[in-house]
């Protein structure tokens, strides 16, 4: 795959997520880029970010806590000086707890949106005052396609609670507009993750490849790129959008 080059050198960012998967990617790709990068996860750090060292920390915790965020968001401020950009990757999706509203135990409900939209307002609430001190910023938050087309076997709680991310990250963009923070969804649509432990055998994999227009499973690096784009200057011109990254699964409707 013949990707693009990116130059963020004397630039940070923070990425929630960071210990697999999709915020691992994107941390990657920052590192490769030259960024400075606070990471964030409940899991340990993945040994492929770990080899940047010098450009790297890795904070292991809860984002649902308000003390952790700050605390690290401070030691971020106290490295960088501010912030360029934030990937808001975290979240989860639990096919055996999470169902239709009508049959869903409300505190899993509950937990649900801790993870996915409590943790987004308080990093977000800590990240614009360090992009003010930048003059500029860009945050990537993500959601899912699944907001916008429902499924027959319904996870209520993470579909309704990533609805809310992409409100959250417009509102975000009309009120910063005018600072030169720029606030933008990414929406993945069916991408091979740890979080997708059902697809694991390449029988199963073929079958959903079928059913996506692009005849293939996304991958991290796809959706990586995706937020590379928006946070960089080719993006400049870009906020307040819900960005589907799906194989063309929004055409199937």
């Amino acid at each position: 795959m013949n990707l693009p080059k990116y130059d963020f050198s004397q630039r940070s960012a923070f990425v929630t997520g960071a210990g697999g998967g999709m915020g691992e990617e994107i941390t990657l790709s920052l590192l490769r880029a030259g960024a400075y990068v606070t990471a964030v996860d409940l899991k340990p750090c993945p040994e492929a970010i770990a080899k940047f060292k010098d450009r790297i920390h890795f904070a292991q915790g809860d984002i649902r806590n308000r003390a952790f965020v700050e605390k690290t968001f401070g030691y971020h401020q106290e490295h960088s000086g501010g912030l360029d950009f934030l990937a808001n990757v975290a979240g989860v999706l639990w096919f055996d707890r999470d169902k239709s509203l009508l049959e869903i135990d409300l505190d899993v409900w509950d937990e649900v949106f801790d993870i996915n939209l409590k943790s987004m307002v308080l990093i977000a609430r800590a990240a614009v005052p360090l992009m003010r001190k930048r003059g500029s910023g860009s945050m990537v938050h993500f959601s899912t396609i699944q907001w916008m087309r429902g499924d027959p076997v319904p996870q209520d709680a993470y579909q309704a609670s990533k609805a809310a991310v992409s409100a959250m990250s417009r509102s975000l963009a009309s009120q910063l507009a005018a600072e030169k923070i720029r606030s933008n969804t990414v929406l993945p649509g069916p991408v091979f993750t740890p979080m997708q432990e059902r697809w694991n055998t390449e029988k199963i994999r073929g079958q959903v490849a079928r059913h996506i227009p692009l005849q293939r499973i996304g991958n991290p690096v796809d959706l990586s790129q995706a937020a590379m784009f928006l946070f960089s200057d080719a993006g400049s011109f870009i906020t307040g959008i819900d960005l589907p990254v799906d194989g063309g699964m929004l055409l199937r409707g």
